[in-house]
């Protein structure tokens, strides 16, 4: 009976019309990276000052143009199925690998099992009106944790693995290995070319702003200094305090968008 449940599971999380809907999800997320970095570009030359240059800000911005809830509604739909589609990969997946690669794979897909959950949940919470996961929350949440038993120990543990998943970007975007991923066998050697940039770019600066991330995350709890503990918005920031910080997050900001249009590409050409 469990094996045959889990056969019928199987076919789910490998069906066609999942992976369309997973090809769906992709290009929602690359909207959200493109949104990001052009709310970065903003606030970098002054342009925008009142909006958060993160996820938050990016989905109650989308919240504000026409037909923008609609738009909303199909982003949850299509971060769902992708949320479907790791979860596939994290139980089934991988089965021409085997050993600690099978494990690593099937571990990396769980976590962006969790990524793309907490992100579907978000965008479904402006979706109602409900509001989302901003900066201020993520403070409130962060010193929520510090008053447990271990509190710091967690956060700082957290901030170190925001810290390696940047890290394991900004190396999948200078070893390009993200290309394992895409067949680009139809592609011309221009397109294939872009294709790789785009991957490039995109990886190492989201990597960057990650590790900046967990960087504040950890400094802030080590110091208690609780007001250093940001997410994204707070990290783009801290980049543009800096010395040609303009310049270094206008980089930043370009790198978001180029992984928003990495990820549109990806939506057409992901091996799934």
């Amino acid at each position: 009976m469990a094996t045959n449940a889990d056969s019928k599971a199987q076919q789910v999380g490998d069906s066609a019309s999942l992976a369309v809907l997973a090809r769906a999800g992709l290009i929602a997320y690359g909207v959200v990276h493109i949104l990001i970095g052009w709310l970065a570009l903003q606030i970098t030359w002054g342009a925008l000052a009142s909006k958060s240059a993160d996820v938050s800000g990016a989905l109650r911005t989308l919240a504000e143009k026409p037909f923008g809830k609609i738009l909303l509604v199909l982003i949850v739909v299509g971060l769902v199925a992708l949320t479907l589609w790791q979860a596939s990969e994290t139980i089934w997946g991988y089965r021409n690998c085997e050993g600690a690669v099978r494990v690593r794979k099937q571990v990396t897909s769980g976590v962006k099992t969790v990524f793309y959950a907490a992100l579907g949940i978000s965008a479904a919470s402006v979706a109602l009106g409900l509001g989302s996961w901003d900066s201020q929350s993520q403070q409130q949440t962060t010193s929520g944790v510090l008053a447990w038993p271990a509190g710091r120990v967690i956060v700082v543990v957290t901030g170190l693995i925001i810290i390696g998943i940047g890290v394991a970007g900004v190396v999948k975007g200078v070893k390009k290995s993200f290309g394992e991923e895409i067949d680009t066998s139809s592609m011309s050697p221009v397109a294939r070319k872009a294709v790789e940039r785009l991957g490039q770019v995109g990886y190492i600066a989201k990597g960057v702003a990650l590790g900046v991330v967990g960087g504040l995350l950890s400094y802030a709890t080590l110091t208690f200094e609780r007001q250093k503990a940001q997410g994204l918005d707070g990290a783009l920031h801290a980049i543009l305090a800096q010395t040609f910080g303009r310049f270094l997050l206008t980089a930043v900001a370009l790198g978001f968008l180029a992984f928003g249009l990495f990820a549109l590409l990806e939506s057409r050409y992901r091996r799934m």
